[in-house]
């Protein structure tokens, strides 16, 4: 059994360990959890820090929790959130898990025969069961509301205004912690650092119900070199669900980080060891203009959420707008990826009949769209060579025709290295 704190410790991910909490793990298997609330279908990369210290715990033969708050998930955690959160329906929440768990099946196994195989528990099977009453009597009772307020979390809501409802969260939460360590063993919760308040007020609550041991581990919250929230981009959350963010714009994503970020990230989102990271490392700080340890990071996450075949797409893709791709690596990409790749190209509608009929490629630079200013412009820059159809230089003499389409819809037109265009047959 390997050593688990040590492991998260020279990855970096450790912001708050309560003390007995590493000579728990270097005891015996120890049960511990992490919980998400499934507030939509599919979970984003500011999730993966959590799913890393899951995937960890098990490699080192420990057991992990998923608990997912289709309970507190239909409240809303209030920890640094300036507002409440919408409430989501018992059905969304039920769909929300099953898509869930098919994602973080790729980080843990859930299926084996092992006695450290993952669980997937949804915290509304045993919250379902209280009535308000019973539940401010049997578990309320051991919690002081003084208690309660001084935790930070709490405090930064109170000017804004908090509900009873989101109030009452760190209570679900500590009784969810009771249940689980009663009915499962678990000993340790882990989180975010911003949870350190609701995680501290479960282990308080088995000591004063059970005189039970646990103990609380918080990883910090992953920021950016610049300073700006991490996971984010103007487009929003970059999701683990393909149809929510195509493989080429998770992989760019990653490829993309700064030198200082790429050194943090592989850290915690890949499993390469000690060695393998700091050799990367060495590499790339003789040349960083090769981005080694950025192309690494996003092969391997790359790899581990959508798999081998998406990540070869979105390197091709990547070498098609870098002027690197073929006509072939074009065709092989699929709607979704074209259109994340040429994302902001201008692009210009075209009847498909006329299409179908074939257009000379003057007439359709010149006066189909406005690509070029006129029909000289157009001779000129095709004489020049420098126009290409689908990463095939042509001729004036070359029809766009329906045998051009790509995923029977877009041509791609290029001018010179950089200038792209797209022509849209509807």
């Amino acid at each position: 059994m390997r050593n688990f704190v040590q492991e998260l410790r020279w990855r970096n991910m450790i912001h708050d360990i309560m003390p007995g909490a590493e000579e728990q793990f270097q005891k015996e298997t120890t049960t511990a959890y992490v919980g998400f609330d499934p507030t939509a279908d599919s979970l984003h990369i500011g999730h993966l820090v959590g799913i890393m210290m899951l995937s960890h715990l098990q490699r080192c033969g420990h057991r992990p929790i998923v608990l997912l708050g289709g309970a507190t998930g239909m409240i809303g955690d209030p920890s640094f959130k300036s507002e409440e959160r919408k409430l989501l329906s018992i059905e969304q929440i039920q769909h929300n898990q099953q898509c869930i768990k098919k994602q973080l099946s790729k980080f843990m196994d859930f299926e084996s025969d092992k006695d450290n195989k993952a669980l997937i528990l949804n915290n509304y099977d045993w919250n379902s069961r209280w009535s308000f009453l019973d539940f401010i009597r049997e578990i309320g009772k051991h919690i002081t509301v003084n208690y309660m307020m001084s935790k930070d979390c709490v405090k930064k809501r109170i000017e804004t205004g908090l509900s009873f409802t989101e109030f009452s969260y760190q209570l679900l939460q500590a009784y969810d912690f009771k249940y689980l360590y009663e009915n499962y063993g678990c000993r340790v919760q882990m989180g975010g650092s911003d949870q350190w308040g609701n995680i501290t007020c479960g282990t308080e609550l088995i000591r004063r119900t059970v005189s039970g041991e646990a103990y609380a581990l918080t990883c910090p919250l992953i920021t950016k070199a610049d300073g700006k929230k991490f996971g984010k981009t103007e487009k929003g959350n970059v999701w683990l669900d393909p149809e929510k963010t195509s493989p080429y714009a998770f992989y760019q994503f990653w490829l993309n980080v700064s030198d200082e970020d790429a050194k943090k990230f592989v850290r915690i989102f890949t499993f390469m060891n000690k060695e393998e990271v700091e050799q990367l490392e060495k590499e790339h700080d003789v040349a960083p203009n090769l981005r080694i340890l950025q192309k690494a990071l996003a092969k391997d996450i790359t790899i581990r959420v959508h798999g081998e075949k998406e990540y070869q797409s979105a390197l091709e893709a990547s070498e098609i707008l870098f002027g690197k791709g073929t006509t072939e690596s074009l065709k092989h990409l699929d709607t979704a990826t074209f259109l994340s790749v040429f994302e902001g190209v201008p692009t210009f509608d075209v009847p498909i009949t006329e299409i179908e009929q074939g257009i000379n490629i003057i007439e359709l630079l010149a006066e189909k769209t406005s690509i070029l200013s006129s029909k000289s412009e157009a001779r000129r820059s095709l004489k020049e060579n420098s126009i290409s159809v689908n990463k095939e230089k042509i001729t004036d003499s070359f029809n766009v025709s329906s045998k051009d389409l790509l995923n029977q819809q877009y041509v791609l037109i290029q001018k010179g290295k950089k200038n792209y265009y797209i022509i849209r047959a509807i």
